[in-house]
């Protein structure tokens, strides 16, 4: 199998998607999930474009959530996978297709500096809603706080164009709208509808195409 690159949203970090890339490298796929949170939607792009650079094929990249937006901008993947992702067009940003769902929008907390941070108690309904709840309680743990303005952000390129892409609507969630997603999943080569919430790599769907699909 390709190597892998997984890209995570807004708040999250790479050990969100621990067990997955366990499970894949396991099976020995080589897998890397780099760090966002640097500043800006440019800068988070150029560290996934620095990772796929260093690998010596063309990697399945992705993207979850804001991580979308991340991929669209990447050059050289040789698959695009967004789930429950944003799939942004010419001058559009994830704010501007839509955003967060209104149930999202009221767990977000303004920090004093400016960042931007999720009420805990919240985030476990909207984030990890269908997950069991140890593993729900492990993942808002590592939630922490995002610089503004990453949402905003509009991709200078748009891989998508030119790459072969799949798209995972997860039906059941609450943090991105999946009448969104489904109209976004239009952009893609193929579209899978999963019935799961926003975070099906912490559960009940632990793999790709696992009983989620």
């Amino acid at each position: 199998m390709a190597a892998v690159v997984l890209v995570h949203g807004l708040y999250h970090r790479p050990e969100h998607f621990a067990v997955v890339a366990e499970r894949l490298r396991s099976s020995g796929t080589d897998v890397v999930v780099p760090e966002l949170h640097r500043g800006s939607l440019h800068a988070d792009t150029a560290a996934v474009q620095a990772v796929i650079d260093s690998l010596h094929e063309l990697p399945v990249v992705l993207g979850h959530s804001y991580g979308g937006s991340v991929i669209t901008g990447v050059r050289g993947a040789g698959h695009l996978i967004y789930l429950a992702a944003f799939v942004p067009d010419t001058g559009e940003s994830a704010a501007g297709l839509g955003g967060a769902s209104p149930q999202l929008q009221n767990a977000i907390n303004l920090e004093p500096d400016g960042s931007t941070s999720l009420d805990p108690d919240r985030a476990v309904d909207t984030l990890y809603g269908d997950c069991p709840e140890p593993l729900a309680a492990w993942a808002v743990g590592l939630l922490r706080a995002q610089a503004p303005g990453c949402g905003r952000g509009v991709p200078e390129r748009h891989s998508w164009k030119h790459t072969a892409s799949t798209y995972v609507v997860c039906a059941q969630d609450r943090a991105i709208d999946p009448d969104l997603q489904r109209k976004m999943a239009a952009r893609c080569t193929e579209t899978h509808e999963w019935q799961t919430g926003h975070s099906p790599f912490i559960g009940p769907c632990l793999t790709f195409g696992g009983n989620g699909k």
